[in-house]
């Protein structure tokens, strides 16, 4: 399947999944993610410059959370674990999305920020960067499939706890989803 052509009506948001310290330095590490810091925080950069909002939805657990049966404590509210990586961390016009488990839209107000952006008229683009391909990026982009957004994957500023996970990760939602998978420097030239 071919890519598809943008047009002037697309109003992308930038979504920063789980690049949390617990995720790339901590509890859960994914030795995978420490490479790819740099493009996702280039790709920030391009976001910010363009006026395209940045979205962090993040893991935000608290000891009842049934997540916490599959991975144990990680991401628990408020600790060092739970914040965003210093070399992405969000700017004020930012948006943080606290979540409780897979997907950024499961019981969160990320589809209320969404529709807020570009002047009420609401963001229909999703571009996603963060981890894990195979898991929360995955979950988010269903739910947002299922509500009518288009998304574009940034294979760059993307990654899994193996290279498996992640290129079964990338085949799921282009087939399933009918995602672009996209290097960031092209989504970028996109905004």
């Amino acid at each position: 399947m071919k890519p598809r052509v943008y047009d002037k009506d697309r109003r992308y948001a930038l979504l920063v999944v789980d690049m949390l310290n617990d995720f790339v330095y901590g509890k859960i590490k994914a030795e995978r993610a420490g490479p790819m810091v740099p493009i996702v925080g280039s790709l920030i950069g391009s976001a910010h410059d363009a006026g395209i909002p940045v979205l962090y939805p993040n893991d935000s657990h608290t000891k009842k959370d049934f997540e916490l049966y599959r991975w144990g404590e990680h991401a628990m509210r408020g600790s060092k674990g739970a914040a965003v990586i210093k070399e992405l961390r969000p700017r004020k016009r930012d948006v943080q999305i606290p979540k409780t488990t897979y997907s950024s839209f499961f019981s969160t107000k990320l589809e209320k920020e969404l529709k807020r952006t570009y002047d009420g008229r609401g963001a229909n683009t999703l571009i996603m960067a963060g981890l894990h391909t195979d898991c929360c990026v995955r979950h988010t982009t269903a739910d947002g499939f299922f509500r009518g957004y288009e998304t574009i994957i940034a294979e760059d500023a993307v990654n899994s706890f193996t290279e498996l996970q992640y290129r079964v990760g990338l085949q799921y939602l282009k087939f399933w989803y009918l995602v672009d998978v996209l290097p960031s420097k092209k989504i970028a030239r996109l905004f």
